[in-house]
Parts: structure tokens; sequence; C-alpha cells
């Protein structure tokens, strides 16, 4: 991509430069903000490095590319996290320069900035890009400080402290040091007294005066002046205001005079710098269809419009889709739109909007269509509706059509409330896979953390890794690693479930090993944390595989982990006591028996959460059905033969079964926050009998024992997938039972 660089000046912005390099970018521009007034040294600003300032302007002639400037007019107007348009703020101001950048060079698809840490400074930067249509490149986010630090002097940054505001820093020794000689103070005072050592929380600010961009020429100061701000006894804060400066002309570049040494402030305006004038003109954003209100669409009929509810009163899940096989679908968009709506109606009739929505499983019947789907997702879901953020997503492709179904099927998580804490992060960086779109990379309400489905892709260049099923997992795990870390958590410790996703472009041969590259994985974590002196709490979490026919990019894996994240420290041995409660009685003819505890998985912590994975195999079937089954079973030709009354009892044994966990850990159905069925089409029961099926088992039981307490409602999802299992390499399960369960 061509790119625009926002520099201060500093390390960290041409740093974030050289980065956009190695990731095969092109530098074409840079854009700088100033303070109005040329004897100003520093602003009271919240977003941008203003101190050295003067010397900003040789940019141009050391790079040899243009540089946009423009004098800061507005404040800090908008001071909340997220930000959102607002006239008068100094962040108007970046959106003018870099509009116009993008009018005089139309080529430009991204911008680049030098952020490390702060969420305040990228979110901006990601709002101003997105209201553009531009990518933001922020290479430097999240990595670790000193690690950064070295790479720069390694890289040949040659800096120089223009600012110093800490404690352990003192204004007349340390003001005009080259970071590399600092490297080694700055690690001492962060021994000390924690400080960043790259100055992410204001310690310091650098001026970059050589740097392998700087193909032209380097900058030397000739004179500059200490301007004390406070005289703080434990922590002064001083500047280095620059007199006079020169460039001195590099090798093999004609750029300027070799003996050009006399250069001060005053230096004549050089052609490829263009200051930017300007209000803020009227946003030209592309037209965009408006969401149509329920007069606008097609007409659905009501037996052809599925809905489900689960019924806790806090958190709860609803799930829509089309299925009429007399009626072929209209096409992915408008089944899409037609289910979005359902929602959103379904939203405001319990009071609520997108922006109560914490996680979303987008499933689709082409993933050809991916790019058509979130052009109608956009329509719906946007950051404008969802001010404390966007819900976390997964997508899949489902066999929807083969199944009967129309060509989109959505569930969405809701919470009653706005406590959830979002990452969104939109910037491509070598931190995590960006989320260019309207969702979130995870979603923390009320302990659980929600991540968005991850692939393996390389965060920097977006693009999946080679090397097969087994590397794209790794990166995938990788990515939710960097994730979990942003909550100050792990997958290796804190997860609950792992779902992975397995297309069917994964030879046989490769699934077995899916399962055992998540094992070593995690044990890697774990061990990782005991080498740095941890010992973590580890939490003993459950899997389910499942088998679909593509992913998102071509993907051959996708991870969905779901984590427990304690608002306060607990002990492992209270955190996962599980403990049983009166024995739930037996119902449907069922009784207890050894076996069971064989297709059961379960993830307890005591009177908080309960997560059940239940595998209904072939052999797990011949068990249930023993009186009815036939010799074929055994070889495990079961699909084509199995009968009404065989699924009747088999949809029985699966609420059996997860009534007796979710009773006997002291739970009930109505903590349910969602409860999935998958199946495999092949099964040649069609979806609507299956839920039929399981309907009227949660009206039987209610009649038996008034556990269930749903009236008949439909409080679970019938997902049509090609296998799931407990292992990647046996995905031939009859029924698989998600459930989860939380305390209010």
């Amino acid at each position: 991509m061509k790119v625009v660089a926002l520099v201060s000046g500093g390390k960290d912005s041409c740093y974030a430069m050289m980065k956009c390099i190695q990731y095969g970018h092109q530098i074409v521009a840079v854009a700088n903000l100033l303070p109005a007034d040329d004897s100003v040294d520093e602003l009271d600003s919240y977003m941008y490095q203003t101190v050295g300032h003067q010397i900003i302007v040789s940019y141009a002639e050391c790079m040899g590319v243009p540089l946009f400037r423009r004098r800061i007019q507005g404040s800090t107007r908008h001071q909340k996290l997220s930000y959102r348009t607002t006239p008068g703020d100094e962040v108007e101001d970046m959106f003018i320069l870099l509009n116009e950048v993008k009018k005089q060079i139309p080529s430009i698809t991204a911008v680049s900035s030098g952020a490390i840490a702060s969420d305040y400074q990228r979110l901006r930067v990601e709002s101003v890009c997105s209201r553009l249509g531009l990518v933001s490149l922020a290479y430097l986010w999240k990595q670790d400080q000193s690690f950064l630090l070295q790479e720069m002097i390694t890289n040949g940054i040659v800096a120089i402290t223009v600012k110093v505001a800490a404690m352990g820093l003192d204004p007349a020794k340390h003001l005009g040091k080259e970071i590399a000689f600092l490297k080694p103070y700055l690690h001492k005072l962060k021994d000390l007294y924690g400080i960043n050592v790259c100055g992410e929380g204001g310690e310091y600010e650098t001026l970059t005066l050589d740097c392998p961009l700087f193909h032209n020429a380097r900058i030397t100061v000739d004179e500059s002046q200490v301007v004390l701000h406070s005289s703080d006894s434990i922590a002064p804060v001083g500047v280095l205001h620059p007199l006079k400066f020169h460039l001195e002309r590099k090798a093999k570049s004609n750029s300027i005079s070799g003996n050009d040494k006399s250069n001060d402030l005053c230096l004549e305006n050089i052609s490829s710098v263009f200051e930017v004038q300007g209000e803020n003109p009227l946003e030209c954003k592309a037209p965009c269809e408006s969401v149509p209100e329920a007069s606008d669409l097609v007409e659905v009929s009501s037996h052809r419009l599925h809905l489900s509810k689960t019924e806790k009163d806090d958190t709860f899940s609803i799930c829509c889709w089309l299925q009429d096989p007399s009626e072929p679908s209209a096409g992915l968009q408008e089944d899409l739109k037609l289910i979005l709506r359902q929602i959103e109606l379904q939203l405001q009739g319990c009071g609520f909007g997108w922006e109560h929505v914490l996680y979303i499983h987008l499933y689709i019947s082409d993933m050809n269509q991916f790019n058509l789907a979130n052009e109608t997702y956009v329509r719906f879901i946007t950051q404008d509706k969802c001010p404390n953020g966007v819900p976390s997503r997964s997508t899949i492709e489902l066999p929807l059509i083969q199944a009967g179904l129309g060509g989109a099927y959505i569930e969405v998580l809701v919470a009653n409330d706005q406590s959830k804490r979002v990452l969104h992060v939109q910037s491509i960086s070598c931190w995590a896979p960006s989320c260019i779109g309207p969702y979130s990379q995870a979603t923390l309400h009320k302990e659980i953390l929600h991540m968005a489905g991850q692939l393996g892709l390389n965060p920097p260049t977006m693009t999946l890794c080679g090397g097969g099923p087994t590397a794209e997992l790794e990166q995938a795990l990788q990515n939710c690693e960097a994730v979990a870390k942003c909550f100050n958590c792990s997958i290796s410790t804190s997860a609950i479930i792992f779902v992975v996703y397995c297309s069917t472009n994964i030879s046989s041969d490769e699934r077995p090993k899916i399962h055992d590259k998540l094992d070593s994985f995690l044990k890697q974590i774990k061990l990782s944390h005991l080498d740095e002196g941890r010992k973590p709490k580890v939490l003993d979490p459950i899997f389910l595989y499942v088998l679909v026919p593509d992913l998102p990019k071509g993907a051959l894996v996708e991870v969905k982990p779901i984590l427990y994240v304690p608002e306060t420290s607990e002990t492992t041995e209270e955190t996962l006591n599980d403990l049983s409660g009166v024995m739930a009685p037996s119902y449907f003819g069922f009784q207890p028996a050894d076996w069971h505890d064989s297709c059961i998985q379960k993830f307890v912590i005591h009177g908080k959460i309960c997560a059940v994975v239940l595998s209904i195999t072939s052999a797990v079937a011949l068990k249930i059905c023993s009186d009815s089954m036939n010799a074929d079973w055994s070889n495990g030709n079961h699909h084509n033969y199995l009968t009404a009354g065989q699924m009747k009892r088999i949809s029985r044994f699966c609420i059996y079964v997860l009534d007796k966990i979710i009773m006997e850990n002291g739970f009930s159905w109505k903590d349910t926050m969602s409860l999935r069925f998958y199946y495999p089409p092949n099964l040649l029961v069609p979806l609507e009998t299956l839920s039929l099926l399981f309907t009227d088992a949660f009206k039987e039981l209610d009649q038996m024992s008034g556990s269930a307490k749903v009236g008949g409602k439909s409080i679970f999802n019938v997902v049509p997938v090609l296998g799931a299992g407990k292992y990647a390499a046996c995905t031939e399960d009859i029924i698989t039972c998600e459930l989860f369960a939380r305390k209010s």
C-alpha cells in the first residue's frame, strides 16, 4: 500500500515508517501537526507531540518525500476514550490534514502512526482513517517497549531527548542526549520507578535526527536552549528549544549543498512542503442505503421464520433462520437482510438495540459471498449504534441450503446492561489481526471473555500463514493469546471452552494432528508462565471440533475460545470446586449409568459457570437405543438407519443428561445463556423435525418436573454442520450439544 506517515519528529513515528517498508508498503508522504505559533514548543494536547516541531520541516528534504503540515486550531474537547466527530476538537485538524493529503495524492490508501500503548491516540487515528476510507497501520502497537527501544537503536534511529518529565530525569543532565546513550539509565529507572522505557507514559519525548529513511541528509542541532517548565524537585519538566540546525548531505545525494551548514529556523520554503489551511469540510460519505423498515422488506411468512430465545433475564441468546424447501432462498443478501431486521425487531421488543449485543455468530451458506454479506451486515451494525463497542463475531460457512434453510443464519448474545468492555483494534499491527469491519476482537462481560473467531493470519500482513492446518492453528492460538493478554489472562490458564472450526479442505491424515497441536501449544504457554516465575491458576477447559465447508479467507481452521476472567483473585480449588447438589431424578425412563460420563465434557465454577459438551456418537446411540438398533450400527453405517422413534429417544437422552448436570451443580435452565444442537444434514432428519423433537422433550421435562419452566418455548438452536466431535480426527457425532449457563 501507498502510505502517508503521521510524524511528530519522535523516534516512534520514524520507526513505524521503517516497519511499514519492512512489510512491503511505500511511504509516499509525511504529515505533521504543529502549534499555531512557531515560538511555542508544546501544546496542552492529549494527541500530539509538538516539541521540536521547528525542525520537522527538514524531513521532506531528508527523506525526499512531500511533507504536509497543518497548524493545530482545535483543542481537546472530546475526552472520552472512544472518539466521536466533535467540531473544534484537535482530532478534526488531523482529519483536515489527511483529507488534503488524500486529495493531493489519491493513490494513498493507508496511514502510519507510532502508537505503542495509547488507546486514546490509536482510537482517534482509527476514527479519522475510517472516515476517510484509509487503513490504519500501527506496527509498534502492543510491542514490548524494552525490545522496541533496542530495535530502534540497532536499526539506526538516532534520536535525542527534547522533553523530560519523570522521576530520575533531570533537564540539565538528560535533555539533548541520544537514546542509545540513555538506554541503560532508562532501564535502571524502569527497575526503580516503573517508567516506560520508550516514554509511552510521557516520561520523555524525542526528536529523530537521522535514520535509514533519511536518504538525502541528516539533521544536526547547532544551538538550543533548555526551557524549564517545572522545577519540581522530584520530577522536573523541561524541554529543549532548538535555535539553529543544519542538514548534512549524505553520500550520493545532490539534494542540498555539502557545505550548507548555515541553515537556521528561517530556511527558505522547500517546494515539497505544503501548508494545509481551511476548515473541516462537510464529510462526503459514499451514498449508503438506509436500513429498511419492516414495510420495505420482502414479506416473510411466519412459518418460514424461525426464532429462538433463551430465558435468562440478564444475558440471553436470540437466534433466527429461514426455512421452507418449497420457497427457495432469495439469495444470501436478501435472507441476511430479513434475519437482521427480525433480530433488530426482537431486540427492540425487549427494549434493547445493537449496542446491547455482546457476540454474533454469523453463519452463511457461501463463503464466496462473504463480502456481500458484510455489506448487508454493516448497514445494521455500526460503531455509531454501538458507542461502547461493536459486538465480537465469528463467521462460518454452514451447509444451510443442504439442510433446507435460507442463505443466512444468525445468533446474537445480548446483555441487559452496558457494562461490557470491548477490545476493537482496527489498525494493522504486529500484535494481532486487525478488525477492519464493525466487529471487535473480544468482549468482556461479567467475568466472561467472548473472543472473536481467530484465523491463522500473520498480523502485520493480514495473510494466512503457510505450513498447513497445524501451522494455521498455532498462529490462530498466538493471536488468541495476544488478545487474552490485553485482559490480563491467558488461553492456557483461563479458557472455559475452545470451539475449533475445521474446514473440509483439511486432509484426513492431517486432522489427528489438530488436537495434538492445540494441546502442546497450551502446555508450552503454561511452561513459559512458570519460567517467568509465575504459578498461574489453571482451568481445565473443554473442547469441541466442528467440521464446516469453508472459513473466511479460505482458512483451514478458526478458533473461538471463551475465557473466565474473575474480577477478584480466587484460589484454584475454590474456583473449580464442583459441589454436587441433590441428585437429579431420572426422566424419560433413563437411569444413571457409568458410561454416561464417556460422552460428557463439563466445566463448572461453583455458583458461577456451567459449560457442557455432550457428544452422541454411534456407539452412544447404540446404547441409548439398544432395543431398536440393527447390526449396521456397529459398522458405523448409522446415518441412513435412524428412525423417528430412535431420534426421539436420542433427543430425550440429551435433555435428560443436560438436566442432570445442570441440577446436580446448582444451576437451572433459566441460567442458560446459549444452547446449541449440532447435527449433520446427512442424518436425513429435517432440521424442523429435530427442532420439534427437542421442543417436545422440553415440554415433557417441564410436565414431569417443572424444572425446565420454558413453557414449550424454543430456548435452543439446531445448527447444521458437516460434523462435530470431541476430537478433530473424529467429527462424526450424530448430535453434539453445547450448553453455556451462568448464574446472575
